[in-house]
């Protein structure tokens, strides 16, 4: 997994300015003719008619327009429809693509996306110009996008503020003692002056009238939430003095100096309860405190450290507070989350982070997956000379090669005190040829732990294009490995094909300890190897330093709660789930089998039943209802239901492959045994590797059952045969099999 960086932040804040080729939105032509196997053909896709005849199209999925059944709200652990009650599931994008510019062209981009399963954009971009002031242009195409998804039933998500779209000017009133350079890390969370500019880029964005409906944005339930804050925090690496302006740390300084005023009755006391214990910033004659380097907080956990953390834990929770009752005494009826963020120490500061979330309605996080990739502007960009490693994930494969399997990933999900749980940034980083693998694994194991929304990063451009520039992006949602598996993909995952699984892990952290800085035995994005996990607890009794087995995201759900008083954990036996020497974990629900030795999901649920990963490796499958065999050693084949019966007895159902996907003339080198360097990225269309195998359907009447072959775009191409014997075609993705 990427960890998160000050460079995931760089890539996240050039998304919006970004713009790729202007090409319409495209779908697909008919296939090619058939290449000889384990041959690539190009992916060159046409404009889609979004006609009737389409073996696919997930439209239905959404309500006939966004907010039909009101506002989104939040019951239990669950987004739900306000009005209707019914729960919801998004599996969304970054978006709309930033090459739409009119209402025109995001309408039909709003019905690509519904097509495909999409029922949620984050629109992720400022709505203020280089000196903060409001930018009514950006106003007015926020609520076009609005609007324009609306129409075909897809929802928006507002994130507004990053702090790499800021560069404050010198003498800027409301953020004094920036050079025009730097960042305002921190910033918001404790000067008002700046608050209150912040303020206004919400009014502008929620209370403007729009000039088609004149309706605002603050009455607009197709409006489901609101993001305070992207990718900031007190506990990540970037609080640090070396950051924030001499100005601006005498402002925390100070509420710091007064806050241990009220607790200890003096600064000179509580320097006493420290035991002396000094920063070079300390100046209590002017009543100032500063801040230990956060690596010496979750390290030496001294008195004062523990009294730092409770101070900025506090600062912030207020902060998300106090901007949560303004958006409600505003009038906004959605759902409202703080942050995203990463923190420096995932055991020691991660709890305190997402509790500080818990004043929202639900938790949100980010998470990549990347594939060593480094060279000049790596941090957002693919050039030649660059070099990179593929990595599995379905392998847990390191981030550096040659090291040992390292158990985490985005998709590893944690409920926090029963909240939904969303996670607003993720994918497989390219060029890794693993990144075919992406689809299918959020879509299973975010059902299986019933995360709420999976936002997929992100939607660049509305063209199926491999690069605009000398350079390419690394994100794009636009291929076929990635846009190209979103129908199966999104059914599996909205519709519940798999089924939750148990809850496997329940957890009671009392508040004061984690401000005590004991840490949580669950912590997220934590990168244990095998040779940290010795110490995973085997029984119910946690100690201090355990880690519960992080392979538990892949058996079923896990809860944090954050208490008062604490209470002991319930832990699940995972020994009939989790079988180390086999290396395989398998779901409480049975239906679905992680081989992480061979790099392979196994999925086996009554409406959704495939096999992703080294096709090659696990040989013949035989599931419930199929039987597949492959010699491809990355690939992707699944059945899935589309008249919500189940595979045994449905009249209508979609046979999605995948391979791999690569640019056209892209070239490499070796470096080493594990790396590569790229001698030239290529250019469109995309190539995607010929698809070999075999479907063998089950059921008695499989002999009857028509195997119709589509094109990209899921329109019939010609008859393949029977369902009960498919010789999946080298150049076609899609079937679909009815009486």
């Amino acid at each position: 997994m990427k960890t998160p960086t000050l460079a995931v932040s760089i890539l996240s804040a050039s998304l919006s300015l970004l713009a790729p080729g202007s090409r319409p939105c495209a779908a697909a032509q008919p296939a090619p003719s058939t290449p000889p196997a384990q041959s690539w053909f190009p992916f060159t896709p046409k404009l889609d008619p979004f006609q009737s005849t389409s073996g696919f199209d997930l439209r239905t999925l959404n309500e006939e327009f966004a907010g039909e059944g009101g506002f989104i709200a939040v019951k239990g652990s669950h987004f739900v429809h306000s009005t209707t009650g019914q729960p919801l599931r998004f599996w969304a994008v970054n978006g709309p693509a930033s090459d739409l510019k009119d209402r025109q062209s995001l309408q039909k981009n709003a019905r690509f996306l519904a097509k495909y399963g999409v029922n949620m954009v984050r629109v992720h971009g400022g709505y203020f110009n280089p000196d903060g002031v409001v930018d009514t242009a950006k106003v007015k195409h926020a609520i076009d996008i609005v609007e324009s998804m609306k129409q075909e039933g897809i929802y928006s998500h507002f994130s507004i503020y990053f702090p790499l779209w800021l560069t404050p000017k010198p003498n800027t009133p409301w953020l004094q003692g920036y050079d025009g350079k730097s960042k305002p890390f921190a910033a918001i969370y404790f000067n008002k002056d700046f608050q209150r500019v912040y303020r206004e880029w919400w009014k502008a964005l929620l209370l403007t009238p729009s000039p088609v409906t004149g309706k605002r944005l603050i009455d607009e339930p197709a409006v489901a939430g609101l993001e305070i804050i992207n990718e900031d925090s007190y506990f990540f690496w970037t609080f640090d003095a070396k950051n924030i302006p001499d100005a601006q740390l005498r402002i925390l300084e100070t509420q710091f100096g007064g806050w241990l005023k009220q607790k200890y009755g003096s600064i000179d006391a509580a320097l006493a309860k420290w035991n002396g214990l000094k920063v070079a910033r300390d100046n209590p004659a002017e009543s100032r405190v500063s801040f230990r380097p956060l690596w010496n907080m979750f390290n030496d956990k001294t008195s004062r450290d523990k009294d730092t953390a409770r101070f900025l834990l506090e600062n912030q929770r207020n902060f998300y507070q106090e901007t949560g009752q303004f958006l409600r005494e505003l009038g906004f009826k959605g759902v409202i989350t703080a942050s995203n963020w990463a923190t420096a120490s995932p055991e020691v500061f991660g709890p305190l982070e997402k509790y500080s979330y818990t004043v929202g309605d639900f938790i949100d996080r980010h998470g990549y997956f990347e594939c060593n990739h480094k060279g000049q502007n790596a941090e957002w960009s693919i050039r030649d000379g660059h070099t990179y490693s593929d990595r599995s994930a379905l392998r847990f494969d390191a981030p550096t090669p040659g090291k040992p399997k390292s158990f985490v990933h985005p998709v590893m999900d944690i409920h926090y005190d029963n909240k939904p749980s969303m996670i607003s940034e993720t994918t497989f980083c390219r060029p890794n040829r693993f990144r075919s693998e992406a689809p299918l694994y959020f879509a299973c194991y975010g059902a299986l732990q019933d995360t709420d929304a999976i936002v997929h990063f992100a939607l660049d451009s509305s063209a199926w294009a491999v690069k605009p520039n000398f350079w390419m992006q690394q994100w794009t949602l636009m291929s076929p490995a990635m846009m190209g598996q979103f129908p199966a993909a999104a059914l599996i995952y909205r519709k519940a094909l798999v089924s939750p699984g148990d809850t496997l892990v329940e957890l009671n952290l009392k508040v004061d300890d984690l401000l005590n800085l004991q840490g949580t035995p669950l912590p997220q994005a934590a990168a244990f190897d095998e040779l940290r996990l010795k110490d995973v607890p085997q029984g119910i009794t946690l100690k201090p330093g355990n880690v519960i087995d992080p392979l538990v995201h892949f058996a079923g759900r896990t809860n944090v709660n954050f208490t008062a008083q604490g209470a002991p954990p319930k832990l699940a036996d995972l020994k009939p789930l989790i079988n180390r020497p086999r290396q395989t974990v398998t779901s409480s629900t049975n239906q679905l089998k992680l081989d992480y030795g061979r790099g392979v999901i196994t999925i086996n649920a009554p409406a959704a039943q495939g096999v992703s990963g080294n096709l090659a490796a696990a040989g013949t499958t035989d599931l419930t209802d199929l039987v597949i065999s492959s010699q491809l050693d990355l690939g992707h084949i699944v059945a899935v239901t589309l008249d919500d019966r189940p595979l045994a007895t449905s009249q209508r159902i979609l046979l999605q492959v995948m391979s791999e996907e690569k640019n056209s003339n892209f070239q490499t080198e070796p470096v080493d045994q594990s790396s590569k360097r790229i001698k030239t990225i290529g250019q469109d269309p995309y190539m995607v590797k010929g698809i070999a195998g075999s479907v063998r359907f089950k059921r008695s009447d499989a002999a009857k059952l028509k195997v119709t072959s589509l094109d990209y775009n899921g329109y019939p191409l010609k008859p393949a045969g029977a369902a009960d014997s498919i010789n999946l075609a080298p150049a076609t993705i899609y079937y679909l099999i009815t009486p």
